[in-house]
């Protein structure tokens, strides 16, 4: 089979195959190796690569292994390249921060040493922004990942670097993480999958805050639901270090099955969650197009509306994350020369921080359980619930955010992100899957939203729609011309 051939594989069959050694993982990893050499100078997705011939020379390594009948797990012989927010043994982790140092991370983050445990070889990192902050992939220490589709326009974030590596073929299936989007948002940019699961399945670092309830999460991206639901399945599983981790058991990735009828299943459409919440131009029409699929699925679709005012979701967005932030960044902001050194984004974020007090912080976390109780009385009418991925469609790289969103200017970094954030909040198992394109080629997502810890009935909803829509066959330029 021919290399270029087997980066179109999916990452299921590519399992399939080295199991069955019909495929090597030598072959795999050259072939990895030769999309990266020709395409990530140009689009800068993976950032710290390892030495290709160690690589190599690791991937046939895996090879001996099948051999002698030893078989690792799902991912044994896949080519990993690591979310650089995330630590994998032997890599610096720079979370895209001159402030972060250059040593080598001594052990993996508790996902990554799991899908190390399945199999994968970690080949390098993906880019992200400066600490994971904002949904726009640029640093100053690697620079700007750029959109796979069109070059010149932004990736999205903060697992952009995953998205443009998946969509380009230089990986197989990817971790990412999610607090404000960042699994979801640059899938949408890039016509590629994230799937951010409900709160606790995937566990996060035991040295973190055991007992706060956090924002962000870690989860799988792929090229196509089957895929990430098999990657979570690695990434998944209760660790007594973090007791508020999940206890509900997945199937093994081998497991997996996703084939469902979705036909009498109530979908309740939310458009833009809000009235008043701006979208730019074309993206609910589209979005709006693509509820056919679930239709023609046999599927019930409804309107609905959120029933949380806007004002409380946000309030308690803005106060939690600030909450989060200036606890992680506090003690380099409180550093003169380290403070310069902080992009602008984190350093508001801090001294919104500095603000809060115990009564705020307290009125926030009502709030968010507002936003979860309106979900709750969403699900007594529908099965799932169903958005626009993203307010905007990907805009120019160059930019450090949209100014404005639908003619209202955006007032912070992150406003034009809000679509995401009650999810979040929520802390639902939420899926991204394809949209389609706008008329100028650029790509769109839906969110698809279920009850908390109902993660395998939204990826089978979203397994079926995905095979219906077809958008997952419309390759980036670059590949479909043969470059």
């Amino acid at each position: 089979m021919a290399s270029t051939d087997l980066l179109e594989l999916s990452a299921t069959e590519l399992s399939r195959r080295i199991a069955a050694r019909s495929v090597s993982c030598h072959a795999l990893m050259q072939a990895a190796l030769a999309r990266i050499e020709a395409l990530n100078p140009r689009f800068n997705a993976i950032v710290s690569l390892r030495e290709p011939q160690q690589l190599l020379a690791e991937a046939g390594e895996r090879d001996a292994e099948l051999a002698r009948g030893v078989r690792r797990g799902w991912m044994h012989g896949f080519p990993l390249a690591v979310k650089d927010l995330s630590h994998a043994a032997g890599l610096p982790t720079s979370m895209g921060s001159p402030l972060s140092p250059r040593s080598a991370a001594r052990a993996d983050s508790l996902h990554v040493a799991r899908m190390r445990a399945a199999g994968a070889i970690v080949i390098g990192k993906t880019n992200t922004p400066e600490f994971g902050l904002g949904s726009h992939t640029y640093n100053t220490v690697f620079g700007t990942t750029l959109n796979a589709y069109q070059p010149a326009l932004s990736a999205g974030g903060s697992s952009g670097g995953a998205a443009v590596a998946l969509a380009l073929g230089m990986l197989p299936v990817a971790d990412g993480s999610d607090m404000g989007g960042s699994l979801r948002n640059p899938a949408a940019f890039n016509n590629v999958i994230g799937f951010r699961p409900s709160r606790g399945r995937v566990p996060g670092a035991p040295e973190d805050e055991l007992f706060l309830q956090q924002l962000g999460t870690e989860g799988p991206m792929a090229r196509t639901v089957e895929d990430a639901a098999r990657l979570l399945a690695v990434q998944a599983g209760f660790d007594p270090r973090l007791p508020l981790s999940s206890t509900d058991a997945l199937p093994t990735p081998d497991a997996m099955q996703l084939d469902s009828d979705p036909k009498g299943l109530r979908i309740g459409w939310l458009g833009s969650l809000w009235p008043d919440l701006p979208l730019a131009p074309g993206v609910r029409e589209l979005c709006e197009r693509a509820l056919q699929t679930f239709r023609d699925l046999g599927c019930d679709v409804d309107a609905h509306q959120l029933e949380v005012p806007r004002e409380q979701n946000w309030t308690a967005w803005l106060r939690l994350r600030q909450l989060l932030v200036g606890g992680k960044l506090g003690a380099a902001h409180a550093d003169p020369a380290l403070r310069e050194k902080l992009k602008p984004e984190a350093r508001w974020e801090i001294e919104q921080s500095h603000r809060l007090d115990a009564a705020a912080l307290y009125q926030a976390s009502i709030y968010r359980s507002n936003v979860y109780r309106a979900f709750l009385r969403a699900f007594e009418r529908f099965d799932f619930v169903v958005a626009p991925t993203a307010q905007v469609f990907p805009f120019d790289a160059t930019l450090s955010w949209p100014a404005s969103v639908g003619g209202v200017e955006s007032d912070t970094y992150h406003r034009w992100m809000e679509i995401v954030t009650p999810f979040t909040l929520a802390g639902l198992p939420t899926l991204n899957v394809r949209a389609g394109f706008s008329g100028s080629g650029l790509p769109m997502g839906l969110q698809i939203a279920g009850p908390i810890h109902g993660d395998l009935a939204v990826l089978r909803l979203g397994h079926a729609y995905d095979l219906a829509c077809g958008w997952g066959a419309v390759r980036p330029p670059v590949l479909a011309e043969g470059g």
